[in-house]
């Protein structure tokens, strides 16, 4: 099974490619598909990669309005392709995953690693600055006594 690094890596990869080609929600699962294909050479893991993927388009409009509100000068439609993303995707495991399978600080810091791998030399900064704001605001849960 691929590693939940490389799954998270793959759907970037893929929703770049769905963000760029104008958002065709149909073919999302074939390009999922076929970055899977291509970079493991088997499937093991997608469903991992379609849940994320998932995740973030039935949360993308709270989650594009979380980032605008936490990065104004940024307007959604001016971050890159990569980072907006990565941001989305940070965002859904952050504030909509389950925390007992994914803690926040997870989340944020595979965010801020697919930004050094995939985006430009301040990304992992910009990843860093935006998920950190929103962590910060929404604090650490409350531990079960």
């Amino acid at each position: 099974m691929a590693s939940r690094h490389l799954c998270r890596a793959i759907a970037i990869q893929s929703l770049y490619e769905w963000d760029f080609r104008g958002f065709e929600d149909k073919k999302l699962k074939d390009i999922v598909k076929r970055n899977f294909e291509e970079l493991t050479g088997d499937t093991d893991g997608q469903d991992f990669t379609l849940a994320l993927i998932d995740g973030v388009l039935k949360f993308k409009a709270e989650i594009d309005e979380v980032i605008g509100k936490s990065a104004p000068e940024w307007p959604i439609n001016q971050i890159t392709v990569v980072d907006r993303n990565i941001l989305r995707l940070g965002l859904f495991e952050l504030l909509f995953a389950d925390r007992k399978q994914v803690p926040p600080k997870v989340a944020i810091n595979e965010a801020i690693e697919l930004a050094k791998t995939f985006g430009g030399e301040s990304s992992g900064r910009f990843i860093n600055g935006v998920l950190g704001t929103i962590y910060r605001e929404i604090g650490e849960p409350r531990k079960e006594e």
